[in-house]
């Protein structure tokens, strides 16, 4: 009987550090799925990648007939939300041979809003920026639920001095210019 005794305790504890390694192993899992802990943010890398086109409507978003610009500089600029202080400024960088460009980033930053915006287009028939309030927000956490490295700007535009002759066609394809009768001055 004591035996039998000995067999079943020492069974009992087999049982129960299987489970509590098997827990603890489990919490480990769901803590590294959840990314980095906040102690680790400084560390964190991210990869922002976008694209520079020429607006040759001057519609401001991209057309069938809009153009790549290598060569524009962009910049990545984060503030922090409640004073608006810069918590990070990037070099200015270059767009390669299909207007696309790439960001690196280190650090965390949660408590900022981050944008890329315009700097400068080397084409001198394209060089009119779009609104200046048209920004591409990026999010440089992975504190609110985006995972990974990599971050997906909008594109952004600079504009031609004029119009060109084509673009009638091309947005009246669109529904653009239907659009506008529909809406009248709302659309403008």
């Amino acid at each position: 009987m004591a035996k039998a005794s000995v067999i079943s305790l020492v069974s009992l504890f087999i049982c129960i550090f299987s489970s509590l390694s098997f827990a603890y192993a489990s919490a480990s899992a769901s803590a590294s799925a959840l990314g980095p802990s906040p102690s680790s943010n400084q560390q964190m890398r991210f990869e922002v990648l976008g694209h520079v086109y020429c607006d040759t409507c001057r519609v401001e978003f991209e057309t069938s007939i809009s153009e790549p610009i290598p060569g524009a500089t962009v910049k990545l600029e984060c503030r922090n939300r409640t004073d608006e202080k810069i918590t990070y400024q990037s070099p200015e960088i270059t767009a390669g041979d299909k207007g696309n460009y790439k960001i690196q980033v280190t650090g965390d930053y949660e408590e900022s809003d981050c944008d890329v915006m315009l700097v400068k287009s080397p084409r001198a028939d394209c060089n009119d920026p779009t609104e200046e309030w048209r920004k591409a927000r990026v999010v440089l956490t992975t504190l609110d639920g985006v995972s990974g490295e990599i971050r997906f700007a909008n594109n952004l535009g600079f504009k031609k001095k004029e119009a060109l002759p084509e673009c009638t066609k091309v947005l009246t394809e669109m529904g653009y210019f239907e659009l506008q009768k529909e809406l009248g001055n709302e659309a403008a």
